[in-house]
C-alpha cells in the first residue's frame, strides 16, 4: 500500500475520531471540553473547576514536549499525516477540485489551474461553496469541544441569543475557507512557525524523506541545480531526470536538494518515485529514513540521550498529572470582598463583609460551616450553615467583627490576616478547607 493510501486512511480515522469525540460522556462529563459558559473543563470524562486548573500545565508540557521527541524521531510527520491545515488541504484540492470536478491532476501539485474555459471557472466557483458549506461543519465541530453539542443545538435554535457563537463560527469558516482555497501550502512553508524549530530538532537519526545521492547522483551542488536531464548524468547514477517527485509534492519543493524547512513528510515523493524506479525494477531512491540509514549505510538509533531525555520528561508529566487529576477537592471555596471595605459601629467595633462562593464537588450532601482560627480578636456576625447537594454551587454573605477596639495606626488603615476554616458537618475531619482573608481595619481617627 502506498503511503498516500495510509496517509488517506489516517486522514480518515482522524476527521471521524475529532467529529465523535464530543458527543462520548463519561458521567455526563466529555472527554475533552473547555467551557467558558460552565467555567469547566472535562478531561477524561472528569470535570474540573475553572479553580482547578492546576492540570493544564502538566497537559501543556506533555503536548510541547510530545512534539519535540515525535520531530526527533519522525520529523515533520505531524504536518504530513495529521495536522488539520493539511488534511482539509487533502480533502479541497485532491478531493474536490480533482476527483469530483477533474480541475487538477493529483500526480501534478506544480501545476496551477488554468480558468480560461468558462465550465471551469463555474466548477471552481462550485468546489469553493461546497468546501464553504464543509468550512461551517468544521467551524461547528470545533464549537463543540468549548459548548457541549446539546447545548449548541439548543443555541444554534435561538440566533438572537447567541449571536457571538454565530460570529465565530462564521469567522472560523471565512478563514478556512481563505486558508485553504487561497494560502494553501503557503501557511505551511511562510506562516506556520513549526517549520522554522524543526532542523534544531533533526539529527542523522531522524526518519525523513531523503533522496539517495550514493545511487541517485547529486543532482545539486553547493544548492545549485547542476543536472537538467539524464543524458547529465554519470554512468552510474540512477536518477531518470524525471521530476516525478517534484511536480507530486505539495510545498513546490525539490526533495533531491536534501533538508528543507518546506517539507512536511507527507512521503508524495517517495511513492512517485517508487512508482517509476519500479517500473526499471529497481528500489526507490527517495525513501522514508535516517541520514544514516540512507546515506551512511548505519543503523538509526532511537534510543539517544536526546530523546531518552523526552521519553523520561513526558513520564513525569504524566505521572503528575496522574497525582493532580486524583486530588481533586472535595469541594471548592472563593471569598471576594465586597466593594464596602469596612464598617464602623458604636465607634468601637469594625465589621468587614465577604462574597463566599462554596461549590460541593462530591456525590454527597453535605452541610457547610465556618469557624475562625483567631477567635480573640474577630467573630462571625453572620453566617449561615449551608446544606449543598452534589455539585450544588451556591453564594453566601459572610460578615466578620471584631470583639473589641484595636489600636493600630493613625496614618492608614490596615490589613489584618484572618483565617476562616469551612468545613462539612457530616465529616469534618476530611472535607474541609483553611483560607486566609484580609480584614481592613481602619485607620484610629476613622472612629472619631
Amino acid at each position: 500500500m502506498s503511503y498516500a493510501k495510509k496517509r488517506y486512511i489516517n486522514f480518515f480515522a482522524i476527521t471521524i475520531f475529532t467529529f465523535c469525540l464530543p458527543f462520548i460522556t463519561i458521567n455526563g462529563n466529555q472527554i475533552l471540553l473547555l467551557s467558558f459558559d460552565k467555567m469547566q473543563f472535562h478531561f477524561l470524562g472528569l470535570a474540573f473547576e475553572m479553580q482547578e486548573l492546576y492540570i493544564m500545565p502538566f497537559l501543556l508540557m506533555i503536548l510541547f514536549i510530545g512534539i519535540f521527541a515525535m520531530t526527533s524521531i519522525a520529523g515533520r510527520v505531524w504536518c504530513g499525516w495529521a495536522c488539520p491545515q493539511t488534511i482539509f488541504r487533502v480533502i479541497y484540492r485532491d478531493l474536490i477540485e480533482s476527483k469530483i470536478f477533474n480541475l487538477r491532476r493529483i500526480k501534478n501539485k506544480q501545476k496551477d489551474i488554468k480558468y480560461s474555459k468558462f465550465e471551469n471557472k463555474i466548477k471552481k466557483v462550485i468546489s469553493i461553496g461546497l468546501f464553504s458549506i464543509l468550512s461551517l461543519i468544521i467551524a461547528s465541530n470545533f464549537m463543540w469541544y468549548f459548548i457541549p453539542p446539546k447545548d449548541f443545538f439548543n443555541y444554534i435554535q435561538n440566533p438572537h441569543d447567541h449571536v457571538f457563537m454565530y460570529l465565530f463560527i462564521i469567522t472560523v469558516a471565512l478563514f478556512l475557507v481563505y486558508d485553504i482555497v487561497f494560502t494553501k501550502e503557503h501557511f505551511c512553508t511562510y506562516i506556520c512557525p513549526y517549520s522554522r524549530i524543526q532542523s534544531s530538532l533533526y539529527d542523522n537519526n531522524t526518519l525523513q524523506p531523503i533522496y539517495n545521492t550514493n545511487r541517485g547522483g547529486e543532482i545539486y551542488k553547493d544548492s545549485q541545480k547542476v543536472i537538467f536531464k539524464a543524458k547529465d548524468l554519470n554512468e552510474n547514477d540512477e536518477c531518470t531526470a524525471c521530476e516525478a517527485c517534484v511536480t507530486v509534492c505539495p510545498t513546490h519543493i525539490d526533495i533531491r536538494k536534501g533538508l528543507q524547512v518546506e517539507c512536511i513528510n507527507c512521503l508524495e515523493c517517495v511513492d512517485a518515485c517508487t512508482t517509476v524506479m519500479g517500473k526499471l525494477g529497481k528500489k526507490t531512491l527517495v525513501d522514508w529514513g535516517s541520514t544514516n540509514s540512507i546515506l551512511k549505510n548505519k543503523k538509526s538509533k532511537h534510543f539517544t540521550f536526546k530523546n531518552i531525555m523526552y521519553y523520561l520528561s513526558i513520564a513525569i508529566c504524566i505521572v503528575l498529572l496522574i497525582i493532580s487529576t486524583t486530588k481533586k477537592e472535595s469541594f471548592l471555596l472563593n471569598v471576594n470582598k465586597t466593594t464596602n471595605l469596612y464598617k464602623i459601629e458604636d465607634k468601637k467595633f469594625v465589621t468587614n463583609n465577604y462574597i463566599l462562593t462554596i461549590q460541593n464537588r462530591t456525590k454527597k450532601d453535605y452541610t457547610f460551616k465556618i469557624k475562625l482560627d483567631d477567635n480573640k480578636n474577630f467573630e462571625i456576625k453572620r453566617f449561615k450553615s449551608i446544606k449543598l447537594a452534589p455539585d450544588q454551587r451556591i453564594k453566601k454573605v459572610l460578615i466578620l467583627k471584631t470583639t473589641k477596639r484595636l489600636f493600630l495606626s493613625d496614618k492608614k488603615s490596615t490589613p489584618l490576616k484572618v483565617k476562616i476554616i469551612v468545613y462539612a458537618k457530616e465529616n469534618p475531619k476530611e472535607v474541609y478547607k483553611e483560607q486566609n482573608l484580609s480584614f481592613i481595619y481602619p485607620r484610629n481617627d476613622a472612629f472619631k
